[in-house]
C-alpha cells in the first residue's frame, strides 16, 4: 500500500508544468533557501521567536533566553543578520538585535501557527 501516494500512471499536465517552471525561473530560490536554512537551527529559531515577542533584545538578554554564552548567542545573531533575518544597533557598549522587518516576523508567526494547527489536527 506504499504506492497510494504516487501516481499510478505517467500523466504530465504540460500547461501547469510550463507555468510553474516559468515562475520558478524568475525567483531567487537559492537565497530563500538560505533563510530557511538559517532558521532550521533550533537555537536560531528560538532567538527569532524571542525577537517576535520583544521588539529588540541585547546580546546578553538573548544569551540568557536561549541558555547560551554571549559568544554563542552573538554567533547565532550574526548569522541571522547575514541572512537578512535580524538587524542590530549599537548603544554605548550594548548591542541590540531586532528582526529585520515585518515580513520576517510574519514568517515566524505563520510557521508556529501552522505547527500548532498540524499538531491539533494530528
Amino acid at each position: 500500500m506504499k504506492d497510494q501516494d504516487v501516481c499510478q500512471v505517467n500523466c504530465v499536465h504540460q500547461d501547469k508544468v510550463d507555468k510553474v517552471k516559468d515562475r520558478l525561473s524568475k525567483e531567487n530560490v537559492l537565497d530563500v533557501t538560505k533563510i530557511f536554512k538559517a532558521l532550521s537551527d533550533e537555537t536560531r529559531l528560538n532567538i527569532a521567536l524571542a525577537l517576535t515577542e520583544e521588539e529588540e533584545l541585547c546580546v546578553c538578554d538573548v544569551a540568557n533566553i536561549v541558555d547560551a554564552s554571549t559568544a554563542t548567542a552573538s554567533h547565532h545573531l550574526r548569522l541571522l543578520k547575514k541572512h537578512g533575518i535580524a538587524k542590530y544597533r549599537k548603544e554605548g557598549k550594548l548591542v541590540y538585535y531586532s528582526l529585520d522587518d515585518d515580513h520576517v516576523r510574519q514568517l515566524i508567526s505563520v510557521a508556529f501557527e501552522h505547527q500548532r494547527e498540524v499538531k491539533d489536527n494530528g
